[in-house]
């Protein structure tokens, strides 16, 4: 698909999706020195939200579908990275804030809610905003958005208590799925909140950058391993990469229409019941840890899986470890920078993108416009916000 001119593309519905998992590398390097611009700011800002509270923050990663999954990969990551004697940090869906926002905000406890969009339009997360302000007694915001003219943008300008960073323009992905605006998103959450010096931070994303233009480069490698009969596929990892794995599996949703089913889980949870879902038709990967402590839970998951002998396929998505699977892997081999969980989600994502593209065609789909009822759409549609 990578090496397909626009015309051939085009016929396939496959132009702009392709296009956009293809310049995720340069948006990378657009992010951090977007971030490195305005790290004073950042900074300024931050302290003014910790000075405020007096003592520690709640920082709630809030977004819809995809948004809301950015959250989920970059938390276990900036538990351990982060700023953790001023931050509490935590996942919460804007649909989960909104529906039931009592259960969720606490209305005595500094919370800092990072919002994150593409477009900032959905009308859930414009609610949430609205919501954490009437109820939460000390509120600050952190916007994080592919699109200046969306509504989260709008709202957030001239307002001293939120602060906005715009993602690279190109990160407002025009396909269905989101893509670049995804790994953008998280890229910035992990600069902005990871506790690493800032020189440490450039060689992870340099060592990003290279490992994303090698899935490019190596896609005819990903295709040979979903060259079988197949209609279900599974995705499991460790810490970030766990939370990774409900993006991962969501994109082939989405660009399949659901004719192929998926699974997600942690892969020590695989284990406790969704292992059952493995059939000869299932590929099932594991985005393996770089931490030597954890690797060993995501190499005992995959042997014990190939081990069976059931599905079509069991593979290890890898950058080179002391530990290794002894079945096939998808092993990284242009950087010899080992990248931490956090920042190795946005290669591995790269991956299950392109899977999720080959799919979608697999199954004679229009990757561009996946949905052939029109019910799910690019921006959410047909939301009541109810008064709170």
């Amino acid at each position: 698909m990578y090496e397909l001119s626009k015309e051939e593309l085009e016929k396939m519905g496959a132009v702009i999706t392709t296009g956009e998992i293809c310049r995720q590398p340069e948006l990378w390097q657009e992010v951090i020195d977007m971030y490195k611009n305005n790290k004073v700011l950042i900074k300024e800002f931050l302290d003014k939200v910790k000075a405020k509270a007096g003592g520690r923050v709640r920082v709630i990663f809030t977004g819809a579908g995809t948004s809301q999954y950015v959250g989920n990969t970059v938390v276990s990551y900036l538990n351990l990275h982060g700023d953790n004697g001023s931050f509490i940090f935590q996942s919460v869906g804007t649909t989960d804030i909104v529906a039931s926002p009592e259960e969720y905000l606490f209305k005595h406890e500094p919370t800092l809610l990072v919002s994150l969009a593409r477009s900032g339009n959905s009308p859930e997360s414009v609610a949430a905003v609205e919501i954490a302000n009437k109820y939460v007694e000390n509120i600050h915001h952190l916007t994080i958005t592919c699109a200046k003219e969306g509504e989260l943008a709008k709202n957030a300008g001239g307002d001293p208590n939120n602060l906005l960073l715009l993602m690279p323009d190109r990160s407002n992905d025009k396909g269905f799925a989101m893509t670049g605006s995804f790994s953008c998103m998280a890229l910035s959450c992990l600069l902005v909140f990871d506790q690493t010096a800032i020189d440490k931070k450039s060689d992870y994303v340099r060592a990003l950058i290279e490992l994303g233009k090698e899935v490019i480069q190596r896609e005819k490698e990903i295709k040979q391993l979903i060259d079988c009969d197949y209609d279900r596929i599974v995705y499991l990892g460790s810490g970030s990469l766990a939370g990774l794995t409900r993006e991962a599996q969501l994109k082939v949703l989405e660009l399949t229409a659901g004719k192929i089913a998926t699974v997600f889980d942690s892969s020590m949870g695989f284990r406790h019941g969704p292992k059952s879902f493995v059939d000869n038709k299932t590929l099932v990967f594991d985005f393996v840890n770089n931490d030597p402590y954890t690797r060993q839970y995501d190499i005992d998951i995959l042997e014990e899986v190939h081990a069976d002998d059931i599905a079509a396929q069991v593979a290890a998505i890898a950058q080179p470890g002391a530990i290794k699977f002894t079945g096939k892997t998808f092993e990284f081999a242009a950087c010899k920078t080992l990248l931490p969980d956090g920042y190795l989600a946005l290669a591995d994502v790269m991956f299950a993108q392109t899977v999720a593209l080959h799919s979608s065609i697999k199954v004679g789909n229009t990757p561009d416009t996946p949905s052939p009822t029109g019910t799910v759409n690019r921006v959410v549609k047909g939301v009541t916000i109810h008064s709170f």
